[in-house]
């Protein structure tokens, strides 16, 4: 199953959660956000799956109509955009250390940092059932106000030195009032990074992760396939400038998701009843690899078998005034 948040052309204050039925949208009775209906599947002691179902459907539309418009938002989003944490792991994917090296090479034969640590998961990223595996890297990118919708522009701040895509599938958490994380779906993702920032030193990695990011439009709801097979595109005035495979899933990584998922939610102050967590996976695949320069108006395009509509996004560069600090 899969759904998808929408809001109305000319009433941007009525939202909706809808299950994607082929070329149609079955809008979901009783509920106005997945937020509230994830509560409500929590507070019943139910599935998501049995909660739409239960609920039922109010109107049927069609998705094209929906997709024309302009009109869909992040599949999950959070009233308070503070509660909604974005964060992810990076070096988890079978052929990613290679990408990361490069950016951070040695002039020495020693093997650098990105290649150490992606050598461990390899070793330790998928423990025996009951065991804590090896930790992965991990990075903070934001709150919920930095979440672009699909269909909408990831910004280029006039600081950045790059504006590249990540093609990932992320996962998507609410912590329940037990304290308890709480997975509801996974979805297709662009991490969109500044990796010539990153190229320059790897301890600007941190900040080459504040920037925007998209995921959507559809949440899939249920088990994430073992071997995912995906798409990344780059467009500019209308034709591909670059395109590549990429492959996800526990079948293409060095990570179980399980062993991501603890070393993320072991951190108590990850786990606040009523937050929103979006955690992304990583990736083995970026155009920047591929030594291509992003410029504003080009088009972003991930999609994955499985995850229903691809995921776009326009780059656009943005003026950024700079920061006045006062003092009281």
């Amino acid at each position: 199953m899969r759904i998808v948040q929408f809001f109305e052309k000319n009433n941007p204050a009525a939202t909706h959660v809808a299950v994607v039925d082929g070329e149609n949208l079955k809008i979901i009775s009783g509920v106005t956000s997945t937020y509230d209906l994830c509560q409500q599947a929590i507070s019943a002691g139910k599935t998501l799956a049995e909660s739409v179902s239960e609920n039922g459907s109010s109107a049927t539309i069609p998705y094209h109509d929906v997709l024309e418009s302009g009109c869909l938002l992040p599949p999950v989003t959070h009233n308070d955009p503070a509660h909604m944490i974005l964060a992810g792991t990076g070096l988890t994917h079978l052929g990613s250390a290679s990408a990361r090296s490069a950016m951070h090479e040695k002039s020495t034969e020693e093997m650098t940092d990105s290649m150490k640590m992606f050598q461990w998961g390899v070793e330790g990223g998928k423990p025996q059932a009951g065991e804590v595996g090896v930790e992965p890297e991990w990075f903070y990118k934001g709150d919920g106000s930095w979440v672009a919708a699909p269909g909408g522009t990831l910004e280029l701040p006039e600081y950045a030195l790059d504006g590249g895509e990540e093609p990932e599938i992320a996962g998507v958490y609410l912590i329940s009032e037990e304290r308890t994380p709480v997975r509801i779906g996974f979805a297709v993702a662009n991490e969109y990074s500044d990796h010539v920032l990153e190229k320059q030193n790897y301890l600007w990695l941190a900040h080459s992760k504040l920037r925007q990011c998209s995921f959507g439009p559809e949440l899939l709801v249920g088990d994430l396939p073992q071997d995912i097979k995906g798409k990344s595109r780059i467009y500019r005035n209308g034709e591909i400038l670059w395109e590549k495979d990429f492959s996800s899933g526990e079948q293409n990584m060095s990570h179980y998701i399980s062993n991501l998922e603890y070393h993320h939610f072991k951190y108590a102050g990850f786990r606040r009843p009523g937050d929103v967590h979006v955690h992304f996976f990583g990736t083995s695949t970026l155009s920047f690899a591929d030594k291509v320069k992003t410029q504003s108006g080009d088009i972003f395009e991930i999609s994955a078998e499985g995850f229903g509509q691809p995921l776009r996004n326009q780059l656009k560069a943005v003026a950024t005034p700079k920061p006045q600090i006062k003092t009281l």
